[in-house]
């Protein structure tokens, strides 16, 4: 006993200086992870492990490997717990009690009724908004990429959707070359992260870089109309709401009862923030589209 808590000692303190997560640099993890592959994941037993994996395992693609890991880690945490430790990470990750296929359930959960708000909210978008208002096709083009694609790729698009709302109406050249601008700086970021070296530090700052941009450019332009337009007073609530919750991002804490991270959280927050932004996107093409109809008349 007093061995492992002089090991445990002596890796926290190196915890700075070498590279991974202090959980997966633990001896007894690595250990752990090695004799369950020994035992369970070659020959006859590798057979048996898939014999009897559930279908919705191996379809998420969990390997043997992945149960090893996932099995000594906790061996690990227990162990840490026992001696009066704090939790580590694994492998970058805090540790989570899986629930079928899912690793972080209840991020799994909040992103999917994330995109179920935004799927809600898109339908009554397209019910309620003419499909000529001036904002309908790059409205509903940002709606689809909330739901289907990565943070920094919606924070871009809602970049563009500004600088569509600001400049490109006036002069749609500039929104092009613009929008031109962002795919390449997408392209750039994600080659990066999938082929050079996924760095989360980077991709935290870069996502944080691109959204006060995002923030800036979009309140300027609320301050600036919210005396002729009303209704920018929610898009000023959505931003500010969004620069709030953002900061559930930057916290870094084990997961409540081994389920609930700032992720999720976070998730969860922004709903009704979809919610809101949506309203506000309606008015704003229902607006646009009555002063469209204003300058027809008047031609």
């Amino acid at each position: 006993m007093a061995g492992r808590t002089v090991r445990l000692v002596l890796l926290v303190g190196a915890a700075a200086l070498a590279s991974g997560s202090q959980g997966d640099r633990e001896p007894v993890y690595r250990d752990c992870v090695l004799r369950c592959e020994e035992r369970n994941c070659s020959g006859g037993a590798l057979k048996h492990f898939r014999s009897r994996q559930p279908i919705y395992m191996s379809l998420a693609g969990w390997t043997c490997q992945d149960d090893c890991k996932y099995e000594c880690m906790w061996v690990t945490v227990g162990l840490y717990l026992q001696e009066g430790h704090k939790v580590p990470q694994f492998h970058g990750k805090w540790p989570f009690f899986r629930f079928l296929c899912f690793q972080e359930p209840a991020s799994a959960v909040a992103s999917f009724l994330n995109g179920l708000a935004s799927l809600v909210m898109l339908c009554r978008y397209r019910t309620s908004v003419p499909a000529s208002s001036p904002m309908y096709p790059t409205c509903v083009a940002f709606a689809w990429k909330m739901d289907y694609f990565c943070a920094s790729t919606v924070i871009l698009h809602s970049v563009y959707l500004c600088c569509v709302r600001t400049v490109g109406l006036q002069r749609p050249a500039v929104a092009s070359a613009f929008r031109a601008l962002l795919l390449l700086m997408l392209t750039a970021h994600v080659s990066y992260l999938s082929l050079v070296r996924f760095d989360y530090g980077y991709n935290l700052a870069a996502n944080v870089a691109i959204g006060l941009v995002n923030a800036a450019w979009w309140l300027t332009w609320c301050l600036r109309n919210r005396q002729r337009l009303p209704h920018v007073h929610k898009c000023i609530v959505v931003v500010l709401l969004l620069q709030g919750l953002s900061l559930l991002e930057l916290l870094d804490f084990p997961p409540l009862f081994w389920v609930l991270d700032a992720h999720a959280i976070w998730h969860v927050s922004t709903i009704p923030v979809h919610v809101l932004f949506f309203s506000f996107l309606e008015d704003d093409s229902l607006y646009l589209l009555k002063e469209s109809e204003a300058k027809f008349k008047l031609d």
